[in-house]
């Protein structure tokens, strides 16, 4: 990995962190033998971080169970490096509000979600990656509220479920 350490004092060190294919490939590696099809590279340094940053490598039939940031709220975006993915937003009910495709061939490059909204982001093409940037600090417990009307991670339904929601948002 390429970087370059800025010592600021002491106490702390800035490392200016390079994305480049070489990453890119490392991470689409780990995402592809990942069993959830998907791998992150933080680029934060710690879960108390104020801004969360990391790359994350999403392969096609990787579910991401519908979920929102309240309470604590937070906002999350994603910006596209490569590949295509889909991002929906949903009403309360779990009827879908938003669909939007994430492309840089199309010059849709990235979508900011607000607090309180559900939303998911499905991967379109093979190794598709985006920086991903969320407010701070990352605690499990409460980082993230799931949808009662989606099925969990690990559901048997949940293919049938990311099957159902790619049709809909895919017609046309």
């Amino acid at each position: 990995m390429n970087y370059c350490i800025l010592v600021t004092n002491k106490k702390s060190t800035l490392h200016t962190m390079i994305i480049d294919n070489k990453l890119l490939s490392q991470l689409a590696d780990k995402a592809t033998n990942s069993v959830r099809k998907r791998a992150n590279y933080n680029f934060h340094q710690s879960n108390d971080d104020i801004l969360q940053r990391m790359l994350n490598m999403i392969q096609p039939y990787s579910y991401v169970q519908p979920h929102k940031h309240q309470n604590p709220d937070k906002r999350e975006a994603f910006i596209i490096l490569q590949g295509r993915l889909l991002v929906v937003l949903f009403q309360n009910d779990g009827t879908i509000k938003q669909a939007t495709i994430l492309d840089r061939d199309k010059q849709v490059y990235g979508i900011e979600i607000p607090p309180h909204c559900y939303h998911t982001i499905v991967a379109l093409k093979n190794n598709t990656c985006v920086y991903e940037v969320k407010d701070g600090p990352y605690d499990e417990l409460n980082d993230k509220q799931f949808a009662p009307w989606a099925p969990s991670e690990n559901h048997t339904n949940s293919t049938v479920y990311l099957k159902q929601l790619l049709d809909r948002c895919l017609k046309d």
